[in-house]
């Protein structure tokens, strides 16, 4: 039988949910690479909330997997920084690894993207995460480069002091 999977806004009673899948993923990454998030306000996740930007993805009405868009993403992106939706923040609780979330993430930011005039799917990860580039790459994103950050000013603290590799998907 086939698992329901849907793609739904994330709701402010969903808030609680939110930060534990953060603090799984803030886990698993010590696990497996040198560096993790340092933790989100929850006024950032709050804020997203409202303006319909933080999504969570049910399986048979079992929250499975968590992520965030944005629209502008200038220090990260620059001048690139235009007709865009940006996803941060991919993550998939541990019972549900190889759903290939990202890859439905990316079916459900194509046809946002397409509804609403966007040229670009976008995210970002660590430099030094080949892993991470491999599996985007692999997801249907291009390597679009690599940026080191100068500021920080209103990103997440695991920002400070980074380089990213860019990927995106031309809509």
């Amino acid at each position: 039988m086939q698992n329901e999977v849907q793609v739904l806004n994330s709701e402010a009673k969903d808030i609680d949910v939110i930060f534990d899948f953060y603090d799984m993923a803030i886990e698993h990454q010590k696990k497996v690479f040198n560096k993790h998030w340092q933790g989100f306000s929850r006024e950032m996740v709050t804020t997203e909330i409202a303006e319909n930007r933080q999504y969570k993805i049910l399986v048979d009405g079992q929250v499975a997997a968590i992520f965030a868009v944005t629209f502008d993403d200038e220090l990260i992106w620059k001048e690139r920084d235009q007709d865009s939706i940006y996803i941060h923040r991919i993550v998939t609780h541990p019972d549900f690894r190889g759903y290939s979330f990202v890859k439905q993430i990316v079916e459900w930011a194509k046809k946002y993207a397409a509804e609403n005039d966007l040229q670009y799917i976008r995210m970002d990860t660590w430099a030094d995460n080949e892993k991470l580039l491999k599996y985007y790459t692999g997801c249907g994103f291009d390597f679009a480069g690599t940026v080191s950050l100068t500021k920080t000013e209103g990103l997440p603290k695991h920002y400070e002091g980074i380089s990213l590799n860019l990927f995106e998907i031309k809509v």
